[in-house]
């Protein structure tokens, strides 16, 4: 099996770049968990993925605190979902979540918070910081076989 496709991000912009072009390959029912430690990146991807295809662009706070943010977009209803501070799988049925795996598109931070319940077929970018420059970051993307088709190019 050979190596995720790994892409540089040498800047915040280069990360807003990369949501707003990953934007259009996306449909209700699909599923981006958003992987890595805190400050890599992951909120400013999806914030700048929903305002990318908003018809105009409003704030995206972080939902930390509010675990989900829902967007009605020119793409469909987005979930943003901040999962850190959920403790298991069993608190996200609560949330509407599962259900929403199936009918938006959404966007999971601290995606090993869902356990079993990660759909097999969820896009997965992890992102790493680069230790000695603040603003780069390394990207993952993994994926399965419907993946590789639809974002041909994007990686490049």
């Amino acid at each position: 099996m050979s190596p995720p496709p790994v892409i540089d991000l040498p800047s915040p912009d280069a990360t807003a770049a990369f949501a707003a072009s990953l934007a259009p390959c996306l449909v209700p029912g699909d599923v981006v968990l958003l992987d890595g430690p805190v400050g890599a990146g992951k909120s400013h991807f999806a914030r700048a993925l929903i305002q990318s295809v908003q018809e105009v662009p409003e704030d995206v706070p972080s939902p930390t605190f509010t675990l989900v943010q829902s967007y009605d977009t020119s793409r469909g209803t987005i979930w943003h979902c901040d999962l850190y501070r959920m403790s298991g799988p069993d608190e996200l049925v609560e949330l509407g979540l599962i259900d929403a795996f199936d009918e938006a598109i959404c966007l999971v931070e601290w995606p090993d918070r869902l356990g079993e319940l990660a759909p097999e077929s969820a896009l997965r970018l992890t992102f790493t910081p680069d230790g000695s420059d603040p603003d780069l970051r390394k990207v993952a993307i993994n994926g399965g076989a419907d993946w590789t088709g639809r974002l041909a190019g994007i990686a490049a």
